[in-house]
């Protein structure tokens, strides 16, 4: 039997339960919470686990938007965390990541998808979402940093900035690759800001 595709909504604080929900009680991998990109490593590391959940969870009670949901028959099932390039702090001091060009940028930093949907095409379809959304709110430009490796060659934990074949699935381009197994890819996108 065939799946329906998957439905995508912004994070926001009445989604916070679904949030919740996808990434369990290990927020999504050893307590992160996809709080990686946003601080040090120092900050990060001291709040693994219950302090980066209270800190994702403040950041989606203030307004902002952190990333977009996948849903499936109304349970949450991916996530792609998306934002201006600027949210993530990790990114200015990364040699890999470093800025192409002085355009800006929405970044995508972080896919996670539930086990039983995974290889299901949800990346692609979340990242489609992602730059769908980014357009919305002005992006010009969808950025990511994906992995170029075949799936089987990684554990899923550590394909959390996506495969790069996801990307080139959903419009993605190689601008810059600084490592053989990590392009640089974007995605141009027509801002179409909402009312």
């Amino acid at each position: 039997m065939t799946r329906r595709p998957p439905t995508f909504r912004p994070v926001t604080p009445d989604r916070w339960k679904d949030f919740e929900a996808l990434f369990g009680e290990r927020g999504a991998c050893a307590g992160c919470w996809c709080m990686w990109f946003r601080g040090t490593r120092q900050v990060y590391k001291n709040n693994q686990g219950a302090g980066n959940k209270r800190r994702m969870k403040k950041i989606i009670e203030s307004g902002q938007v952190p990333g977009i949901l996948a849903y499936h028959d109304g349970e949450p099932v991916g996530w792609c965390a998306v934002g201006p390039r600027e949210t993530y702090d990790a990114l200015a001091r990364s040699r890999l990541m470093a800025p192409v060009d002085d355009r800006p940028v929405w970044s995508v930093t972080c896919l996670f998808v539930r086990k039983d949907f995974r290889r299901s095409g949800v990346s692609k379809r979340l990242l489609d979402a992602a730059a769908r959304y980014a357009a919305t709110q002005g992006a010009r430009i969808v950025e990511g940093y994906p992995v170029e490796a075949k799936t089987a060659d990684q554990p899923d934990p550590f394909m959390y900035h996506g495969a790069a074949s996801a990307f080139r699935a959903a419009g993605f381009r190689e601008v810059a690759r600084r490592s053989p197994s990590r392009p640089i890819m974007r995605r141009a996108v027509r801002p179409r800001k909402t009312r």
